[in-house]
């Protein structure tokens, strides 16, 4: 199972190698002996090994010896990064690799005697940090990090904790030994991140990934001990260890040593154990112990479960085969604990290693977004997700209950609310997207694909609301279905009909759109009318279309209908049938098939049809035409009808004829299909016809891949009801939008997405991958897909031998100029691969992601759900702050007044509009002011109080009071809450750097007071000139004419019109949400000063008894920005 072997080396402590995770055993990378069963578990016994090891004054002894690993970096190189497919259907390059985190060298100075061992395990990344005890053991040892001065230098040091647990000490250094050390009682706060002034500054932020960086807060002047370690792993370690000491001390780590007082978890475990020992001899069997775990952690694999019980059976040379509680709860503990949550846990926790109820309050109110929380609620979250009676009883959630409760539906990535119809459905049809099907009766290619009944029941379950129906004439006079040739299956049309009207509304009750492609004769239409009538009876909507009316009806007012697309005979026809042309998609297919066909002199190839008025009488709202032009389309078409688009021609409309497109498509529906050359099935992007407004873009339902990821995560944020309301900008009558556009739009708020990737659970091996044994090297491709402007995607390193659950650890930002039509996609794929190396997808909208902690489920090629499969991640949203895309995390970009870009009206070229529309720009670079300011005084707040810009309110109100009661000084600070506008005071003196927080918590109130002030003012102008505006709106095009416009330049003059129409209404939006955001500031102000005593009537005192309601400390709250460390206390220039 695992073999040694041992040897004495002069080598520096356990550094983490870059390339992989931090406890990694690999083979001939050294770690830590099998007999000492790995870092100890979340249990009483592994306070007794830290003791033991403080006590005696040397490095961290696991079970009979000691063995520690060389620690060296960079062995394994950067991770193979391959350029295959992330859809698995087509190659695609590489982009936005960003390379390991590879800062750390090895020591300059050896260090003492250590042993190595070189080890051979099956179990790679058991050995994590996943208890407190095992932090101070990693702190013990010690590793080397670089540190970071104030002149952007950066020294590399080596850092352990002493063993009396009471000092942090470096070395080397030119510092007498005794002066390079910091006690760790003098330590305000441990900051995970850049968020020190040094961290920030421009000459570091790009040399180190974010998640590698950590300052040490001490004294009482605030400085800074700024550190870069070699991976998020390390990071992680000292910060959760130096917390849980700042917070509790070495006397809890005592404490513990007591075997008498078993932690609530390994109690619960015990009673676990004690029920499956039946026969009472303090034994299990093997697979019962196995089966017991697996049923508490479905997604784990019973061999990995059973290795891990050989092992430490092994390691206590135990001849039994049984299995005891004492390693029935070590395996537990070691197999079933989560690094990440129990950081993420220890940070929110006042009681060490569980959350009570405030504390659980906490964390949903500050980092899921969730309001309204009460401790009622967060008691009968405790009920629901905690598996011990003794929890549950004493209002405590261990870490068994925090991770159910994260891999809940409650923390799911995808916001309940759009699991719903939540969007308006009373705007015209023409102002949706619609989810459709081509060849709905396929289950594989043209060619050779046969046609399946249960194919369209398929579509119509998955939310399709326009299915495609091709039809020949059949034997015995009964019309067929198949596509292309008679190689397909056949199916009768009558029961095609049938199954459409059984499933139409079974999971949508909104308007289905029946697209007839229609080869038969006369005859076999009018069975083909027969049966539609009989079969669909009152749910076919035949009502002839309003002529006074200018658009179409609603979805909701076509509830339960079903509406025919076809070709439609001429008003009052005499004849019973008549000719028609044929220009479409299934004369395409028909050509391509041998069938007669001629070419038009525009290019566009149609054959006459000879039409049935029966057939004809069926078809109301959506009648077939051919396409012309856009000016032609603008005069004479009717909004009943409707054209279709070859996919070629709809990609030359849209790049060479952008905003036309769009335009069309606010009044009329448009229908897109894929080129017949597609004789795979293969889809085309959806995305690049929903820029322009396309409501129907027919996808290939029985291909799976990127594609129609993209459509099924697009529909779903509707209630999956097969309807989504296009953009605003896309609707309105008089806008700007260019589909092609490469920047921000014009009064459209762009917003910057923030996704830190934790990890990935119970990733399987890719379907038909012949690779080694059951490793997995993933990695991960994070994909926005939108406008032009927002297409990014960004990989994550490749990690190593993680066996099924990865630590990824990294961060990226991403700005969506385009919210609501851009979807975000997560695609998993196996570096390590002989075949397939695609794991698992997911697609979602932008506007369904929930902020917060979240877990998001994993799909397969084919859309099913992988069990138990998700990646664990934190998503932030926040305003932009700057110009051009971002991809670094925490560096702010706060413009001056002088350096402000303001959006401005562009000119016409015809007078009086220009006149009116320059009249407008005091109000435009009002509006701007005001929101930009309270932006910028917000960020300056948060950045003070050691948060990015995507803190919320609540975290910085946080920050200011557990900074408060840790200072050793007798500090009090108080919320007035009296006034509609809070303001904080100090009552008697306090540090310089705490008085500029208060500053600039003062100015951003009275930025926020002005702004929520003056923005009625500003909007109603900002209106005014848009109303103005529009009253040139229908004679604009004779005003041109008359002021002697013509040609592109009359077509300039009408784009520079929309685009000014477009910028007022954009920016009196823009200023009406940033007072909602202020006034919502202010409510978080007025809760958060509550919660934590700072208000008036309770303010934090860390040195007044009269407090009533004292904050509750929190370690990961930060202190004020703090300076950087004295250069007369730093290191030397030399080392």
């Amino acid at each position: 199972m695992m073999a040694e072997v041992q040897a004495t080396e002069n080598v520096p402590g356990p550094l983490l190698n870059s390339a992989t995770s931090p406890m990694q055993v690999a083979t001939e990378t050294a770690t830590l002996s099998s007999n000492d069963t790995g870092l100890p578990p979340s249990s009483t016994r592994a306070f007794l090994d830290v003791a033991a090891a403080a006590s005696a004054a040397v490095h961290p002894v696991f079970g009979s010896e000691v063995v520690y690993s060389n620690g060296r970096l960079g062995e394994h190189g950067s991770p193979r990064m391959g350029s295959r497919s992330r859809d698995n259907s087509a190659e695609r390059n590489q982009g936005g690799v960003n390379t390991p985190c590879g800062i750390m060298k090895d020591g300059s100075k050896q260090k003492q005697v250590r042993k190595k061992t070189v080890s051979f395990s099956s179990m790679p990344n058991d050995r994590k940090i996943n208890s407190t005890a095992a932090c101070m053991a990693f702190m013990l040892e010690g590793c080397e990090m670089k540190k970071v001065r104030s002149n952007s230098r950066m020294y590399n040091r080596y850092f352990l904790l002493d063993p009396d647990m009471h000092w942090l000490r470096w070395e080397p250094s030119k510092k007498d030994s005794e002066k390079a050390k910091l006690e760790i009682k003098s330590i305000k706060e441990v900051r995970l991140g850049k968020k020190t002034p040094v961290l920030r500054s421009n000459g570091l932020s790009d040399q180190f990934p974010e998640e590698c960086a950590f300052s040490i807060i001490y004294g009482e002047d605030y400085e800074s001990l700024d550190l870069v370690a070699s991976t998020p792993d390390v990071v992680n370690t000292w910060v959760m260890g130096l917390r849980y000491l700042v917070s509790y001390g070495r006397h809890t780590v005592d404490a513990s040593i007591d075997p008498s007082q078993p932690s609530l978890r390994t109690s619960w475990i015990g009673s676990v154990f004690e029920l499956a020992d039946l026969e009472k001899e303090g034994y299990i069997v093997l697979s019962r112990a196995t089966q017991i775990i697996k049923g508490l952690n479905p997604g784990m694999k019973a061999s990995r479960i059973e290795l891990k019980f050989k092992e430490l059976q092994k390691a206590k040379e135990q001849c039994r085969e049984g299995i005891n509680m004492d390693m029935f709860i070590e395996a537990y503990c070691e197999l079933c604990t989560r690094p990440e949550i129990f950081f993420l846990l220890v940070q929110f926790s006042s009681n060490k290693e569980y959350l009570d109820c405030k504390d659980l309050m906490l964390f949903v109110e500050v980092e899921q977004g969730m309001e309204g929380v009460t401790e009622e609620m967060c008691r009968d979250m405790v009920q629901k997700y905690e598996p011990s009676v003794d929890g549950r009883e004493r209002g405590y959630l261990s870490i068994d209950g925090f991770t159910h409760y994260l891999l809940s539906s409650e923390c799911h990535v995808f916001d309940p609310q759009h699991k719903l119809v939540c969007q308006d459905m009373t705007q015209p049809l023409s102002h949706y997207y619609i989810n459709s099907s081509h060849n709905a009766s396929l289950l594989d290619d043209h060619f050779w694909g046969s046609s399946d009944i249960g194919s369209y029941i398929r579509a119509l379950r998955m939310g399709c609301r326009s299915l495609e129906v091709v039809v020949w004439d059949g034997p015995d006079n009964e019309p067929l279905i198949y596509v292309g040739s008679a190689i397909t299956s056949q199916l009768a049309f009558s029961k095609v009909v049938d199954i459409i009207n059984q499933y139409a509304f079974e999971c949508s009750e909104y308007p289905l759109i029946i697209c007839l492609v229609t080869h038969c004769c006369v005859h076999q239409q009018k069975v083909m009318a027969q049966h539609i009538k009989k079969i669909l009876g009152d749910k076919l909507y035949v009502d002839p279309p309003v002529t006074e009316d200018h658009y179409l009806p609603s979805p909701e007012k076509l509830k339960g209908k079903i509406l025919l697309k076809g070709k439609k005979l001429p008003p009052h026809c005499p004849d019973s049938e008549g000719e028609v042309t044929d220009e479409e998609e299934g004369m395409e297919i028909s050509r391509r098939f041998g069938a007669e066909a001629k070419d038009q002199p525009n290019g566009i190839s149609c054959k006459s049809l000879r039409l049935c008025k029966e057939l004809s009488d069926l078809v109301s709202l959506c009648k077939s035409v051919q396409f012309r032009d856009f000016e032609k389309s603008k005069k004479d078409q009717k909004y009943w009808e409707i054209c279709s688009f070859n996919e070629v021609d709809a990609n030359r409309f849209a790049n060479e004829y952008p905003e036309d497109f769009v335009c069309y498509n606010k009044r009329l529906l448009s229908r897109v299909y894929p080129t017949p050359m597609r004789i795979d099935a293969s889809n085309m992007n959806p995305q690049d016809f929903w820029k322009c407004g396309c409501q129907i873009v027919a996808m290939n339902f029985q291909t799976p891949g990127l594609m129609m990821d993209l459509n099924l995560g697009w529909f779903r944020q509707n209630g999956n009801c097969g309807y989504v309301l296009r953009p605003a900008i896309m609707r309105e009558e008089v806008s700007y939008f260019s589909a092609n556009a490469r920047d921000s739009l014009p009064g459209v708020s762009a917003q910057l997405l923030h996704i830190k990737l934790i990890s990935g659970q119970n990733l399987p091996k890719p379907r038909g991958s012949a690779a080694k044994g059951d490793v997995v090297e993933p990695y991960i491709y994070v994909e926005i897909h939108g406008i032009p402007a927002d297409c990014a995607e960004q990989r994550t390193k490749t990690v190593s031998q993680s066996g099924d659950n990865p630590v990824f650890d990294e961060s990226f930002e991403f700005q969506i100029n385009l919210p609501e039509l851009a979807v975000l996609r997560f695609v998993v794929l196996d570096d390590d691969y002989i075949g397939d190396e695609f794991i698992g997808q997911y697609t979602i909208p932008f506007e369904c992601l929930q902020p917060g902690y979240r877990h998001v489920p994993l799909q397969s090629l084919t859309g099913e759900f992988l069990p138990n499969t998700t990646l664990f991640v934190h998503i932030a949203i926040t305003n932009r702050r700057g110009g051009g895309k971002a991809h670094k995390r925490g560096l702010s970009v706060r413009k001056s007044r002088k350096a402000r870009e303001y959006t401005s009206a562009k000119s016409t070229g015809i007078k009086m509009v220009d006149e009116l529309f320059r009249a407008s720009t005091q109000p435009l670079r009002e509006a701007t002011d005001l929101r930009e300011n309270v932006q910028n005084a917000l960020v300056s707040f948060k950045e003070l109080c050691g948060l990015t810009p995507a803190a919320n309110m609540k975290q910085c109100i946080l920050t200011v009071s557990t900074w408060l009661l840790n200072s050793e000084r007798a500090l009090l600070v108080s919320v007035d809450l009296s006034e509609a506008y809070p303001t904080m005071e100090a009552q008697g003196p306090i540090p310089e750097l705490l008085r500029k927080v208060l500053t600039a918590y003062d100015t951003m109130i009275q930025t926020s007071r002005t702004l929520i002030e003056s923005a009625d003012v500003v909007y109603a102008k900002l209106m005014q000139a848009q109303r103005a505006g529009l009253d040139f709106h229908e004679d604009l095009h004779r005003i041109g004419a008359k002021e002697g416009l013509k040609g592109r330049k009359l077509q300039k003059a009408m784009e520079s019109y929309a685009w000014n129409i477009t910028v007022l209404k954009g920016q009196a939006d823009l200023l009406k949400h940033a007072k909602m955001e202020a006034l919502d500031t202010l409510r978080q102000i007025h809760h958060a000063a509550q919660s934590c005593g700072l208000s008036r009537n309770g303010a934090s005192s860390s040195g007044s008894a009269s407090s009533p309601g004292p904050p509750r400390p929190h370690a990961h709250a930060p202190a004020p920005d703090p300076v950087p460390e004295s250069e007369t206390a730093s290191d030397s220039g030399s080392c």
